[in-house]
């Protein structure tokens, strides 16, 4: 059971996987920019929020440290 195709079946065969080359490539083309922007955006954002949170933790433990503060004075009750 062998397939025999003519030669103008070739041809719209052969230009069909042109076609799809050709799309492949145009639709690939600016996509690797777009995500590699966005990621580093991402990752700026991120370092900038962790940054924030050692910032905020550091000023809760040191809340926490002062001698009349209200949180010291919770954790007293709590005891």
């Amino acid at each position: 059971m062998g397939f025999t195709f003519t030669p103008n079946e070739w041809l719209v065969i052969g230009l069909a996987m042109l076609f799809a080359l050709l799309l492949g490539m145009a639709l690939a083309a600016g996509g690797g920019r777009k995500h590699k922007l966005r990621y580093r955006e991402e990752n700026k954002r991120a370092t900038e929020l962790e940054r924030e949170n050692v910032k905020l933790r550091k000023e809760l433990k040191e809340a926490h440290a002062l001698p009349g503060s209200t949180a010291a004075a919770r954790d007293e009750r709590r005891v």
